[in-house]
């Protein structure tokens, strides 16, 4: 007994060494020997090959992103349940996509739904799974060699491969799913696409901390001598992956590592160094593999029209990957994007995926696309699907073995640059927010309702009741609603003429500051007003702030107008109302330089003008960037939350006073004003009356809704996949 309970212990300890050393220094034990290395995926020359049960055939990469938002959650939450998937799985197949993305480790839902979608599916719908690498980590002043990166990076690849072969209990709770992964899915899995897109600033300063580490020799990738360290460390973490899945698994499938312009390797001139901070590159060119690999690598990038600036100037840099006739559209108008992807593709002898492109059905925008015009945000759900068109006929003539469009689904906790200091970031989630476009990438939209909106702005008045009326005096009354997204009025006014009829409708939210005059007209309000709605017939309808109020004024005043707004702050009952302008990161013409004519100052756009136009989805004239319509004697409108300083609707926060505060900070609210009529004498007053406010907290409604950029795709990959199948 004492021999055998010692044998037991010996056994138990051999089994906890190996764990550890398999776990830090990559030793496995290989405990099917016997069984031969599968892969049901290749690379031959740029194309991309899988076996779907005719041996290996060329295959397309035709995708579609996933992320894991959905309203009322945020990514980390995991909310999506296995049903909703299998139903989007469906819908996703529907379209002609034969391929799914998601970026890092999920809940067993979505691996669940995998499993039963496809495993009795004669024709699969495959994944490419990602590996994260978090923020905090990228921006923390770490190189690629700091334990938390790379370690991280490896340790989250063996349980990620664990996780596709079904064999993993597994919770972290930070960025990366939990849950019992007790289903193999990885006869669908096509492969990995390794890390995130990369800090120019982590890359460079791995290159420089680590200089002596720049090769790396393993049995199934290597580097060349010139590679840099941090490409070696990418090359370890790929061989490590590769290694792990083969010893324990016998099985390999395709390798990528992330990449975007920002770290891309193509030579630019000083010009684009200088200006644009182009000082990193990311060349898997330099990163090999050796004969032990079946499977193969792919280049991934994630390239959009409107992104790096620099992509607009190819055609004045000398860099337009050959004649520039070729990247004319019929309008005349030079194609940078499609130049920008040749050029990549030609770099690489091995297949290029663009992993992601797309652009946002948003209200808001950040970029533009200098020329063609597929901006990052400001468009319209059909200009949207036209733009995702355009870009995949980009993506395939410029020579690329697959494409990913990004996203599937609008995300509502999403963030964007110029429009996170103005909301809280702790909430986002609750509320749909119209002017943050990287909310709006999806082709699947979540509209506010259960089944339906509150209200449409259509010109059918029949969704508005007396209890919504607020004000009425003389031939004009006013009436107001709201949901996740919007504020809604609603203007009668008798007889009304658009022609020569201006109506305005002042709004008072914060009882801190306010007007009750506007400098342009001798009219006054009953009350203080902080936004001034014009409607101006179709082409001159707008909304004003008083500029106290103006957000941008407050947090980009110096990059905007080149003024400290704290030094010279507007009076709390200013007359002067000012346009409601939103911050861009678009810089001037290179040429500009010369003339010397002020390339650090930023450019803004008018986010305040309102865009006639019917705003119901089932209208055959729908204009999901409408913000108002005409119909008669009755208007309809809806503002988002944002453009009023709601710093979160979901519970009624709006921005307190700039200048008591130096910033942005919280004032609830239970209440606002608003009124409605003509501006004439002082002596007639427009009268505002009460909406209440009381918001919906952490329970936001939504019901889902297909955007026109579904049926746009799907028109030309059902195409696609007809051609394929014969």
């Amino acid at each position: 007994m004492k021999k055998f309970l010692i044998f037991c212990g010996a056994v138990i300890l051999l089994f906890i060494c190996w764990w550890g050393l398999s776990g830090k220094f990559g030793l496995f034990i290989d405990l099917q020997t016997d069984k031969q290395v599968e892969s049901f995926t290749a690379v031959r020359g740029k194309e991309i090959l899988v076996d779907r049960g005719e041996g290996l055939k060329p295959f397309e990469i035709r995708g579609i992103n996933m992320g894991v938002g959905i309203p009322g959650h945020f990514a980390t939450d995991y909310a999506i349940d296995k049903e909703t998937y299998l139903r989007w799985f469906r819908e996703i197949q529907d379209m002609g996509a034969n391929c799914i993305r998601v970026y890092t480790i999920q809940n067993d839902s979505f691996y669940n739904a995998v499993w039963e979608y496809n495993h009795d599916n004669p024709d699969p719908l495959y994944f490419l799974h990602g590996l994260w690498v978090n923020d905090y980590v990228q921006n923390s002043h770490r190189d690629a060699y700091d334990s938390e990166f790379a370690d991280a990076m490896i340790e989250d690849s063996r349980t990620l491969v664990d996780i596709i072969h079904g064999n993993k209990k597994f919770s972290l709770g930070v960025d990366l799913g939990k849950g019992t992964y007790n289903k193999d899915v990885s006869s669908w899995c096509l492969g990995y696409i390794l890390g995130v897109e990369w800090e120019d600033t982590t890359v460079e300063f791995t290159n420089k901390m680590q200089d002596d580490r720049n090769s790396y020799q393993g049995k199934y990738m290597y580097t060349t001598s010139d590679a840099s360290p941090f490409e070696a460390m990418l090359a370890m973490t790929g061989d490590r992956i590769i290694e792990y899945e083969t010893v324990r698994y016998k099985q390999q499938r395709l390798v990528a590592f992330s990449n975007w312009p920002t770290t891309d390797p193509l030579e630019w001139d000083e010009l684009v160094k200088y200006y644009f901070r182009k000082f990193a590159k990311v060349d898997v060119e330099h990163i090999k593999t050796t004969e032990e690999f079946l499977s193969g690598q792919f280049a991934s990038y994630h390239i959009y029209p409107y992104y790096p600036d620099y992509l607009g100037f190819l055609d004045i840099m000398g860099r337009d990957a050959g004649q520039k006739e070729e990247f004319m559209e019929e309008n005349g108008i030079y194609n940078s994007y499609r130049a920008y992807l040749k050029l990549i593709n030609e770099h690489h002898s091995m297949p290029v995926v663009i992993a992601e492109y797309g652009v946002p059905s948003s209200r808001g925008r950040a970029q533009d696309e200098r020329g063609l015009g597929r901006a990052q945000g400001g468009m319209s759900e059909s200009e949207q699907g036209e733009a995702l068109v355009s870009c995949y006929e980009d993506i395939m003539a410029a020579g690329c073995a697959g494409s990913i469009a990004f996203t599937w689904q609008d995300e509502w906790f999403k963030r964007t640059w110029n429009t996170m200091a103005y909301t809280d970031l702790t909430k986002t989630a609750f509320w749909s927010d119209y002017q943050t476009n990287e909310q709006y990438f999806g082709i699947l939209s979540f509209d506010p309702g259960e089944k339906e909106s509150v209200c449409y702005v259509d010109g059918d008045i029949s969704e508005w009741t007396e209890d919504d009326k607020v004000m009425e005096k003389g031939d004009v009354s006013l009436w107001s609603k709201y949901d996740e997204k919007y504020v809604y009025f609603r203007v009668h006014k008798e007889n009304y003429d658009p022609g020569n009829d201006v109506l305005y409708i002042p709004i008072d939210t914060t009882p801190k500051s306010g007007s009750m005059s506007w400098e342009e007209k001798d009219g006054v309000f009953d009350r203080a007003a902080d936004f001034l709605m014009i409607i101006d017939g179709r082409e001159n309808s707008r909304i004003l702030v008083q500029e106290r109020y103006e957000a941008l004024r407050a947090m980009y005043s110096q990059r905007a107008y080149l003024q400290d707004a704290y030094l010279n702050e507007p009076a709390k009952d200013t007359d002067h109302f000012v346009e409601i302008r939103m911050m861009m990161q678009v810089p001037n013409d290179p040429h500009d330089e010369v003339e010397n004519t002020g390339w650090d100052i930023g450019e803004t756009f008018n986010t305040g003008n309102l865009t006639y136009g019917n705003g119901n989805p089932k209208s055959p004239d729908f204009n999901s960037l409408a913000d108002y319509i005409i119909q008669g004697d009755e208007i309809e409108i809806r503002i988002p939350w944002l453009l009023l300083n709601f710093y979160n609707p979901s519970e009624m926060v709006i921005h307190d006073d700039y200048y008591e505060h130096y910033g942005i900070e919280r004032l609830n609210i239970d209440r606002m004003y608003a009124g409605a009529g003509s501006l004439g004498n002082k002596t007639d007053r427009i009268t505002m009356g009460t909406i209440e406010l009381k918001g919906w907290g952490r329970n936001p409604t939504s019901h889902e809704r297909l955007k026109q950029g579904y049926y746009d795709l799907q028109k030309i990959w059902i195409q696609k996949k007809q051609a394929e199948t014969g």
